[in-house]
């Protein structure tokens, strides 16, 4: 299984069998499956989503924003136990251009991708039971 390191954006190949087991990069040492969601920039999203074989859900949001500060919890939570995914912040007013990439009109907004593509997107807010059902979801 291939994963981008958060850090360093490098491509590292784990063995699915150990995805729980606090596999580290290769080049920086950098944990590759950590229990927060990771903050990325412009730059480093298009790599980490096309270079991960697990389904990467991302958060589109702004430190000004009510609604998402009310999520930012139950998405914290969702990270440390849905395991077989990877969890991503991005900031809207610090990277325009991801927010313009995947057209985002209003925030929060998430959107589920697996294999570098958009699976399924969700506007608004959810608490901790409907984000695990949007996220578990047969697709």
């Amino acid at each position: 299984m291939q994963l981008v390191c958060p850090r360093c954006s490098a491509r590292n190949r784990v063995p699915a069998e150990r995805l729980h087991e606090g596999p580290r990069c290769g080049a920086c040492g950098e944990g590759l499956m950590p229990e927060t969601p990771v903050e990325l920039d412009d730059a480093r999203l298009p790599a980490y989503l096309q270079g991960s074989d697990l389904p990467v859900v991302v958060d589109f949001w702004a430190s000004w924003c009510g609604p998402c500060k009310m999520m930012a919890p139950f998405f914290q939570e969702a990270a440390r136990s849905l395991r077989d995914l990877r969890f991503v912040k991005i900031d809207t007013d610090a990277n325009p251009r991801a927010a313009a990439q995947y057209q985002i009109r209003s925030i929060p907004t998430l959107i589920l991708f697996q294999g570098g593509k958009e699976v399924a997107r969700q506007s608004g807010v959810m608490n901790a039971q409907q984000l695990r059902q949007w996220l578990q979801a047969p697709r």
